[in-house]
């Protein structure tokens, strides 16, 4: 068993006060090489705190102190991925964001509208057109979240895969946050490489709700994809 210390900056956040789950899940992931790997998340990921992750051959956990914020295993990912849209038909997707008008989460590391260029991802996904399922939106990341050896880090490929799974159940699940990821990962992803981001519902019972989430390049290639449960949870009450 191998253990690492792990730190979560605020600026990774979803929520205000804890780690976007995407993000989260592909750091725990990273002792599995981050593909053919499912993360269950157990307890809002706490900013700012000194986490430890403890790795084995096939499975990991997260603690902070006692406590299991997430738990990892290997396991094959299998997913049917849509054909994608094209870029201009996923840029044009982008004005049917939701998030513009109402958003949970306005500060989310991922999908926030109130993160600028350079500070969160800014995904936005919209549905292609009011009768489609299938949400999509472009993104080129940002030169900071490459590697030395200029490929995209697995903890943001993660990250992209997480919030565009939400707003393809968004209708059914009302406010939801992520209990559930796993991802397989086909091939690196280079800098200065235009992406297609895509999402779709699969199934929906009570609170939980699967969607599944690919990235593309500009030709179509699949790149990474991932299947996500989302669970409804209760609106905090109003504090007048």
């Amino acid at each position: 068993m191998n253990t690492t210390r792990l730190h979560i900056d605020p600026r990774f956040r979803g929520p205000p006060t804890s780690g976007n789950g995407g993000y989260v899940a592909g750091q725990v992931a990273r002792p599995f090489g981050a593909t053919n790997c499912i993360v269950t998340l157990k307890a809002p990921p706490p900013l700012d705190e000194s986490l430890h992750l403890e790795a084995g051959a096939t499975e990991a956990a997260l603690l902070h102190g006692d406590a299991v914020i997430a738990s990892a295993v290997v396991a094959p990912v299998a997913i049917d991925v849509p054909a994608p849209p094209t870029l201009s038909l996923a840029q044009a997707a982008q004005a049917r964001f939701t998030g513009f008008c109402q958003h949970n989460f306005p500060g989310c590391f991922v999908c926030g509208p109130e993160r600028g260029a350079g500070d969160g991802l800014r995904i936005f996904p919209g549905r292609l057109d009011d009768a489609a399922s299938q949400v999509a939106a472009c993104w080129t990341p940002d030169a900071g979240l490459f590697d030395a050896d200029g490929h995209l880090r697995p903890e943001f490929v993660w990250a992209a895969l997480d919030c565009p799974g939400y707003f393809a159940v968004q209708e059914q699940a009302g406010l939801a946050v992520l209990g559930r990821i796993g991802v397989i990962r086909y091939r690196d992803i280079a800098h200065d490489t235009p992406l297609v981001v895509t999402g779709w519902p699969i199934t929906s019972e009570g609170r939980k709700h699967v969607a599944g989430t690919a990235l593309h390049d500009e030709k179509g290639a699949l790149l990474a994809a991932a299947l996500s449960t989302w669970i409804t949870i209760d609106a905090p009450p109003r504090q007048d």
